[in-house]
């Protein structure tokens, strides 16, 4: 029979080892800031076994020590990590020989996970730490500044974006309509995120969030008032054709608008390049859209082009003309001017020419997998809209000049053809062009 005091002893005794493993799981470590070995060993213990025990603690000083790395030390930790847990190419060829002398589940599983390698599972178990999610895509962030230089890191920022890619699923993402009654602290967020058009202060906020605009964005939730990424649409009567008229203050007058022209749409996060969000996002606000104005029948977008002018101005003349035609080049040449004005009236006098310049941009200058070369038009391509039209002194800012002499391009999304252009453009490379805009370049 047992004694009721060694009972009580052995009782302790358990609550006290407990209490131990308790502090070993909570207790946070002491480590030196800006120490490569540490936090490289720290690594190795998280994807040990023991790591798996003691996962939160080692996740959390891993992620917290990252943050005090230097970028030299920063750069050294990558190329660490990238060898040290890369897949072994001698374990994925026993492992493919296995699966072909059986082929099944179990050893199709076992290949699976040998060529994945431990550089994403040391991911998975980082993001255990409090923070790890926003550490890790700031990780990511640093790594995209270095990777030119550093192409040997190409495989370790493959693993972080397919990582990306389900932790920021949009099944996991959640839309918010942003108002003036948003917490301050996400519309402080806002103003310093927008990348297209810049807002200066909270009354140009004010402007953008007014009864005929409309204001999404994808929150993550292990990332509290951090925005993702955020659209902003104008309600106009047809599509929208002015940068300056969309900014403009609102005046009383018509309301029955009949389109939703999208005249900006931001990334917020550097760390988030290349981790497909936008296209969902922007079928997602056309679906509320529709729920709450039944009234909006057209949905397109006034969108900037980001490198035309580089592009031009570095051109051969001889390209120029082989592009304008019949059209003199002289009539277009002040546009190499280094010193050419907003507002320069030869602008407007030549624009079917600059149409036909900005038109064969678009449509016939490609990148290494026959896509067109603006990341714009490829985005908005991809999504199942077409190039509806190009407009002069459409942006006649600043910013909008140096981007590409003033000019913007309309994209229309014709919802009944959406999935057929988009399939016929991933899949064929091919390029749909309004009516009106093929009659005014004269394809």
């Amino acid at each position: 029979m047992l004694n009721r005091g060694a009972f009580v002893f052995n009782l302790k005794e358990i609550i006290s080892s407990i209490a131990d493993v308790g502090q070993k799981l909570f207790k946070k470590s002491v480590v030196k800031k800006n120490d490569l070995e540490s936090i490289i060993s720290l690594c190795d213990d998280l994807i040990s076994n023991k790591g798996a025990a003691f996962g939160i603690t080692v996740a959390r000083d891993i992620t917290d020590l990252y943050q005090t790395l230097s970028h030299e030390k920063k750069l050294l930790f990558f190329k660490k990590i990238n060898e040290r847990f890369k897949p072994n190419h001698s374990k994925v060829s026993e492992a493919i020989n296995l699966y072909k002398t059986e082929e099944n589940d179990k050893n199709l599983f076992k290949l699976f996970i040998t060529a994945e390698g431990q550089r994403r599972e040391l991911f998975r178990r980082m993001n255990m730490s409090p923070n790890g999610i926003s550490t890790i895509v700031s990780l990511r962030e640093d790594l995209l500044k270095i990777l030119n230089e550093n192409r040997e890191l190409k495989p370790l920022d493959n693993d972080l974006r397919e990582l990306f890619k389900s932790w920021f699923n949009p099944g996991f993402l959640k839309l918010a309509k942003i108002t003036w009654d948003t917490k301050a602290a996400v519309l402080e967020k806002i103003i310093q995120y927008e990348r297209v058009h810049k807002i200066k202060d909270m009354n140009e906020l004010k402007r953008r969030l007014g009864e005929d605009r409309r204001f999404f964005s994808y929150f993550h939730p292990a990332l509290e008032d951090e925005p993702i990424i955020f659209v902003q649409v104008a309600l106009t009567n047809g599509l929208g054709k002015s940068i300056q008229e969309i900014m403009k203050p609102r005046t009383e007058g018509e309301k029955k608008y009949d389109t939703a022209t999208f005249y900006s749409i931001s990334n917020c996060q550097e760390g988030l390049s290349r981790v497909t969000l936008g296209n969902f996002l922007i079928k997602r606000v056309v679906y509320e859209i529709q729920e709450e104005l039944p009234n909006i029948k057209n949905f397109g977008t006034l969108s900037p082009i980001p490198g035309f002018r580089d592009w031009f101005t570095t051109l051969d003349e001889s390209i120029i003309k082989n592009i304008l035609g019949k059209i003199p080049y002289t009539n277009i040449s002040f546009l190499k001017n280094s010193n050419l004005k907003i507002g320069d009236g030869r602008i407007v006098s030549n624009k079917n020419a600059i149409i036909k310049l900005v038109a064969h941009y678009l449509i016939n200058e490609k990148n290494k997998k026959n896509l067109p070369i603006n990341d714009v038009c490829r985005f908005h391509l991809g999504n199942g809209a077409i190039v509806d039209d190009i407009i002069i002194n459409a942006n006649v800012s600043e910013v909008g000049f140096n981007r590409s002499f003033g000019v913007m391009v309309n994209y229309l999304y014709e919802l009944k053809n959406i999935e057929k252009n988009h399939e016929d453009y991933i899949n064929n490379k091919k390029i749909i062009v309004s009516d009106k805009l093929k009659k005014l370049i004269q394809f």
